[in-house]
């Protein structure tokens, strides 16, 4: 019993050890969201590196042009600074937009699904379908799927491909009922998917009125957000507007005015942000 207990006791220290000493990679985790992202905004071939690549040239070019015509390096580097910013924040736009797109859909998506096993279709070819018939903005991904089905006849791999690809947390549960049917089987799936496309249909129905109601808010915000900025880019036409940002002190009431700027852009998007779902069945 001494023995057990101390050889207990050495493994644990062993594992405390090894957690403890083990390089971690925050750059990898970084880049595995990043590329969720693209995956998520419908761009999944474009690589974490090349939107990187991306905003550092658009920050370089908008310096240069600014900096250029307003003879101030602050204001030139202020700006590349948001120029830098942009890819990152059209890709977490069309993200926001093709989510918003693909919970119109999903419930029809769970319907054709319900129909095509009540049907008596088998699931692969309940799946398959769907590159046909269901709708337009995830025929692609279907597709895909009914060609490596088709190529491999796996099941499962291809549901992890598929899941993938969508990368979309209603996708997820669905593919994971799916394969749960396939392996456990049962005569409960139809009913699981219909009450999943009801909840579906009335969750898509409550957040697009919360989005409409918000809209307007949150562009007057934006506009009132950027009008300074727009302004001080007209003044950096007329060198002598400008002149006092060259010295120490513009340059820190543009340092200032760049952080309350984010902070207040932060706040707004955070106070205007609903729930969002979260991909727990990766």
């Amino acid at each position: 019993m001494g023995a057990f207990l101390g050889l207990l006791l050495g493994t644990g220290l062993f594992l405390v050890h090894r957690a403890c000493t083990t390089p971690r990679r925050p750059g990898n985790r970084w880049r595995a969201t990043l590329s969720e992202q693209l995956a998520q905004a419908g761009m999944a071939g474009v690589r974490p590196g090349r939107l990187l690549g991306a905003s550092a040239a658009l920050g370089v070019v908008t310096f240069v042009l600014v900096a250029g015509v307003s003879r101030v390096a602050v204001i030139g580097a202020a700006f590349g600074a948001f120029a830098a910013s942009v890819p990152v924040n059209v890709v977490r736009s069309r993200r926001r937009k093709r989510a918003a797109e693909l919970r119109e859909v999903w419930p029809e998506v769970v319907d054709n699904l319900a129909s095509a096993i009540r049907a008596g279709l088998s699931l692969p070819e309940a799946v398959a379908q769907l590159a046909t018939r269901g709708p337009e903005p995830l025929r692609p991904a279907f597709a895909r799927f009914a060609a490596d089905h088709r190529a491999t006849g796996r099941f499962g791999d291809c549901l992890d491909r598929l899941k993938a690809g969508l990368a979309d947390p209603v996708g997820d549960r669905v593919v994971e009922s799916l394969r749960m049917a396939r392996e456990v089987g049962g005569t409960d799936l139809g009913r699981l998917l219909r009450t999943l496309s009801a909840f579906l249909r009335e969750d898509a129905r409550t957040r697009a009125e919360l989005e409409t109601r918000q809209g307007w808010t949150v562009s007057g915000a934006r506009l009132a957000l950027a009008a300074p900025w727009l302004l001080l880019l007209l003044l950096s036409t007329r060198p002598g507007a400008v002149e006092a940002y060259s010295s120490a002190t513009g340059a820190l009431v543009l340092l200032g005015g760049g952080g309350v700027s984010l902070l207040a852009y932060r706040l707004m998007l955070r106070i205007a942000r609903l729930p969002e779902e979260r991909r727990v069945l990766r």
